[in-house]
Order: C-alpha cells, then sequence, then structure tokens
C-alpha cells in the first residue's frame, strides 16, 4: 500500500472515530443548554482586610464547607464552582493567584490535535475522551468570558504533497469530533492564499521543498493570567473568601486521622490564623505532591513535572489574526508561532524540568525554538529579537512507572485520601472549569454537604462579561473624557482596556479622569497608570511583581520596556499602599530580580 493511500486510510479512520464520539456524546452536550439560577457577581472586592476577619472568624463549631488550598487556574475554577454553588468557600493562595503554571501557557483553549492522532493510531479511547471534553470546555470558556478569549486560525503548512491529504483529513476529525462546538471548519488554503494570509510564511523550505498549501483550523486562545485573577475575584464576588499571600504552614487533623483545617500565615501583613473547613481539596498544580506529603509523608508521588518554554518576538513575525504550527520538529515536539497582544509568542511543551517556583527558559531551549520557526518564514529569525522567555511546569498526573512526559496522558486525576483531603491535578488550562465541577462534587461527598444548587459554571459569567460586547472598546473610546474633549483615548489602548476587563474597562477610565492617570506607563504598550490603582483595589494586587506579571502582562511581552516602567508602577503602588521608602526599594529591587528569570536579553 501506497503512503498517501495509508495516510489516507488513516484520516478516513479519524473522521470516522470523530464521528461516532460525537453521535454518541451529543446528549451530554445537550446539558449545557439548561437553564440554570443568576449568581449575582457585581460591585467591589471585599478587601484584604474584610477577607483575614472572615478566615479568622471560623472555628470546628464554625467551620467553611470548603478550603481549597492552591489559587491557579484549577483551584480558582473550584472556588467558583464552590461559591457559586452556594457552599461557604475559602480560597488560599501561598503567592499570587495564577502566579505560577497558571500564568506561563501556551495561551491555547484547545482539544489537542495530537492527542487525536494518538487515539486512533494507539486505538486509546481515553486519549479521545480527553479530546471531546477540551473541545466542549473550549467552547464553553470562550462563551462564559468572552473579553478574554477569542477564536484564532492557525495555519499548518504543507511542503509534501503526503501532508496536505493527512493533515486535513486529521483536522476534519477534529472538526467532526467538536460536533455542535466547533468554532468553524477547517479547510485548504492555497499557496498563494496562505501567504496573502500570512505574508512571512516561506514559499519554500532549506531542503527546497516548496509549499503546496496550508490547512487552516480554529482554536480558542486568552490571555490566561489574567483568567486566573478574573475566576479568584469571581470567587470572592460570589462569596468566597479569597486571599493570595496565604500559606498554609501546617494541616490541622481530629481524634480520626483526618484534615480539619490548616494554619494559615497571611504573609503580608505577617499574622496567623487557623482555618477550619469539612472538606479540603488540594489544587496546587505542580506542589500538590508537597501539600500531600504535609499530612502523608510517605504517600506516592502523583507529579511529574513537564515545563513548557516560550520566547515573545515582534509583532510583524506573524498576522494580527493567524498562528501557525509546526507540526513536527527535529525531536518529534510541536511549536506554535500566535499572535497575541501585538506581539507573537512561540513555543512548545514537553521538556524535563524539576519543580520551582521560579523556572527560567535555557538558551538551549530558546535557540529550539528560534530554529524550529525560522524554516518557516521568509523574516530573519534572531536571537536578537527576543523580548522576553519564559517556562511554565505543567503537573502532569501520570503513572510512576512512565518513562517519558511526551508519552503520559494529559487526563486530569481527582482522588481522596486516606487523610480525606481531595487532591485534583493534571489536565490543562482548557479544561479547568471540568476539573472543578468533578472535585467540588467529589468535596461535597466527602464533607456530605448539601449544596444550594447544582454546579452551574458552564453557564456563569466570569466578571467583567455580562455587559461586554465586540464593540466595547468603541464605548470605552467614546465616553473616556479628558479636560480638552471627550474620547481622547486611542484605538489601541481602548482594546486593551475592554479585552482585559471587559464591561469593568469605564472602572479603569474614571480612575484615569478623576486622578489624571490617564498617560501610558512606558512607551510603545498600552497599559495606563491608572490600571495600578485599579488592579490594588479590585483586584488584590500586592506587588510589583503582581502587576507587571498578572494583571498586566508587561513582564512577558517585553523584559526592556517593563524595567523603564518599575519606576513608575512602583510610585503608583507606593502611593497606593502606603510603602514606606524601603519597602519601596525592596519591591523594586524584587522585581528586577524576577525579570532575570526572563531569558537573557543581551545576546
Amino acid at each position: 500500500m501506497s503512503r498517501t493511500r495509508r495516510l489516507l486510510t488513516a484520516g478516513a479512520a479519524l473522521i470516522g472515530t470523530g464521528g461516532a464520539v460525537a453521535w454518541f456524546a451529543y446528549p451530554a452536550l445537550l446539558n449545557t443548554f439548561n437553564p440554570v439560577p443568576e449568581v449575582p457577581i457585581d460591585g467591589l472586592v471585599p478587601s484584604r482586610q474584610e477577607q483575614f476577619d472572615k478566615l479568622r472568624a471560623g472555628s470546628r463549631d464554625n467551620p467553611y464547607d470548603v478550603l481549597i488550598i492552591g489559587g491557579g487556574a484549577t483551584g480558582a475554577g473550584c472556588a467558583v464552582d464552590a461559591a457559586s454553588r452556594g457552599l461557604r468557600t475559602a480560597l488560599l493562595e501561598r503567592e499570587d493567584f495564577g502566579s505560577g503554571t497558571s500564568s506561563r501557557s501556551t495561551k491555547l483553549l484547545h482539544g489537542g490535535v495530537r492527542y487525536l492522532e494518538k487515539a486512533v493510531f494507539s486505538f486509546d479511547m481515553g486519549q479521545l475522551k480527553l479530546v471531546f471534553e477540551a473541545l466542549r470546555e473550549r467552547k464553553t470558556l470562550l462563551e462564559i468570558a468572552p473579553h478574554l478569549t477569542r477564536s484564532l486560525p492557525i495555519m499548518t503548512p504543507c511542503y509534501k504533497w503526503w501532508e496536505v491529504p493527512y493533515y486535513w483529513s486529521g483536522l476534519k476529525a477534529y472538526d467532526l469530533v467538536a460536533g455542535v462546538k466547533a468554532l468553524s471548519w477547517s479547510r485548504y488554503v492555497t499557496p498563494h492564499e496562505s501567504r496573502r494570509l500570512f505574508p512571512t510564511l516561506a514559499p519554500k523550505r532549506s531542503d527546497g521543498s516548496s509549499m503546496k498549501g496550508t490547512i487552516v483550523y480554529y482554536d480558542g486562545q486568552f490571555d490566561d493570567a489574567r483568567m486566573a485573577v478574573t475566576l479568584a475575584c469571581t470567587a470572592a464576588l460570589s462569596g468566597a473568601t479569597t486571599m493570595n499571600y496565604a500559606n498554609c504552614e501546617r494541616l490541622i487533623k481530629g481524634e480520626d486521622g483526618k484534615i480539619e483545617g490548616a494554619v494559615v500565615r497571611d504573609i503580608v501583613n505577617q499574622r496567623e490564623c487557623q482555618v477550619f473547613a469539612k472538606s479540603i481539596i488540594n489544587a496546587t498544580g505542580p506542589f500538590a505532591d508537597a501539600v500531600r506529603h504535609l499530612s502523608m509523608p510517605d504517600a506516592e508521588n502523583m507529579i511529574m513535572p513537564s515545563a513548557g518554554v516560550h520566547v515573545t518576538l515582534p509583532d510583524y513575525y506573524s498576522p494580527d489574526d493567524f498562528g501557525m504550527i509546526v507540526p513536527k520538529t527535529k525531536d518529534g515536539r510541536i511549536v506554535f508561532m500566535l499572535p497575541w497582544l501585538d506581539h507573537t509568542i512561540a513555543g512548545t511543551t514537553d521538556s524535563s524540568s524539576e519543580i520551582t517556583m521560579r523556572p527560567r527558559a535555557s538558551e538551549a531551549e530558546v535557540q529550539f525554538i528560534l530554529d524550529a520557526i525560522a524554516d518557516y518564514l521568509t523574516v530573519q529569525v534572531r536571537r536578537s529579537d527576543v523580548l522576553s522567555a519564559w517556562s511554565g511546569i505543567r503537573p502532569l498526573a501520570i503513572d510512576p512507572d512512565a518513562k517519558s512526559t511526551a508519552s503520559a496522558s494529559r487526563d486530569h486525576v481527582v482522588v481522596q485520601g486516606e487523610d480525606g483531603m481531595v487532591t485534583v491535578c493534571g489536565g490543562k488550562w482548557t479544561t479547568y472549569r471540568a476539573m472543578a465541577e468533578e472535585a467540588v462534587s467529589k468535596a461535597v461527598e466527602v464533607g456530605k454537604l448539601k449544596p444550594k444548587r447544582r454546579c452551574c459554571t458552564a453557564r456563569l459569567p466570569l466578571l467583567g462579561s455580562r455587559k461586554y460586547s465586540p464593540v466595547t472598546f468603541t464605548e470605552v473610546a467614546q465616553n473616556y473624557v479628558v479636560p480638552h474633549r471627550p474620547g481622547a483615548i486611542d484605538t489601541r489602548v481602548a482594546k486593551h482596556l475592554a479585552h482585559s476587563y471587559g464591561d469593568r474597562a469605564e472602572m479603569v477610565t474614571k480612575i484615569a479622569e478623576d486622578r489624571k492617570l490617564g498617560r501610558r506607563l512606558v512607551r510603545g504598550h498600552p497599559m495606563l497608570e491608572a490600571e495600578v490603582v485599579y488592579a490594588v483595589n479590585n483586584e488584590y494586587c500586592e506587588t510589583i511583581v503582581d502587576f507587571i506579571a498578572r494583571r498586566t502582562r508587561l513582564a512577558f511581552l517585553d523584559v526592556l520596556a517593563t524595567k523603564q516602567a518599575l519606576g513608575k508602577v512602583a510610585d503608583l503602588l507606593a502611593q497606593e499602599k502606603k510603602w514606606s521608602s524601603r519597602r519601596k526599594r525592596a519591591e523594586i529591587e524584587a522585581a528586577e530580580k524576577f525579570l532575570e528569570t526572563f531569558g537573557n536579553l543581551e545576546n
């Protein structure tokens, strides 16, 4: 049998499998359309002092229903889920919300095309289930957080004739598995049209092969750190007690050996309190085993860390509305090159890693990414063009006997320990909501809780989404008023505010007007001085690093520009939080040290 025929046969199998899964899973899709009670989410988040007072007021006789340890994607998602069910909820994060893995992703909401390929060629229904679940959740997230997400077409370049039917059939199967949750149908695009849509795409590769066209498919894109912060604030406005920089010093056990609470230290104000709960959820990502070992030192490890490394490049590397995937690099990994926040990011996953709070992108990994995309572009790919480089640790929940992260399943795991603690780990950003739903349901079972309502997060708009529309940026631009004239805000800034804050962007412009803080923080970027004040009072921003890395994404976009903005950000934070000059200097030094982890940019 010829190679092309084998590929077409495999593609047909993919399509058939996709259709079958879509058919049998269709009843599950109907559940997402059932009406759910509205959970009011509006107003200002409770202050840090109010949240600590609520923590301190608890006791063994008056416990929370659910205590969630870990404020990343899954932990914050659990807090939204539990609070929206009417459960008395506390969320504790030892650093900042989303400060770990959750702010260092590829920024994609995707089902995992390569998992579908593995499912067919390995006859692995578990992998197929992962794809279906992720595609369903992808669409859900685009609906509940429209200001932070978008649908993005991604090109798969074909430089050999056999690649056209191979990728076309595989991506058609991707569409069929998505079913009614598909964003748009994949399609073949001619070489001429491909270069018109993606001008920097190379007509020929270094081996002399010419482009035979591209296959365009659609996935979702989002701002991961802003999503994590939004989830934490949504939980707070839904009634949850949410605190960042609140470390669980040790776990409290009852006479029966079950965990019933934790000793919590407020790192900002150097104070402690005991927090009790009927159920405890461990959602600490790469650090899940460390938390489990606080209670059961001999517990078998569940986490195998896998690093993802990414670089930020100037916007001219890619068009604003098209991404590209290098489907197979020299070591078998894939590399994405995507437009993001007026820049281009490129990166890959599945590198071996150690668990650390401050992972760094190695020079070898940075060069690997640049080499991988260079053969597909007409633009000269230069190391000096790298504006920022970062690494994130993904917590794969796998069999301890697995030999490599590349072969590990990306499914999540929810388990109950002998001590009663529920641990949720694995998965990915796309499926955070489903992971949270399963974890909270398990916590309800373990704690014999009585929620007021069933899970409604598949239909619950996140903070900033209720009144948001694609034209919100025009309202921001038209309603912004300065002493000279209305509408004095430029379109780029208006779009940045609308996409970052949704229908709450007006709160930022009001600060800019009232306090004359409408200037940009640094030349070339749309972030305003007013955003610092907003972040302190509405998003639990405690440090300079919180602002430059997660309330805005400056550190991930442009390290040198971030360094230029540090003084102004420090002045605004110091004024708002009444820092001493000594504290202000310490914060600047901490921010400079943090930026050192974003790659050596002196090359």
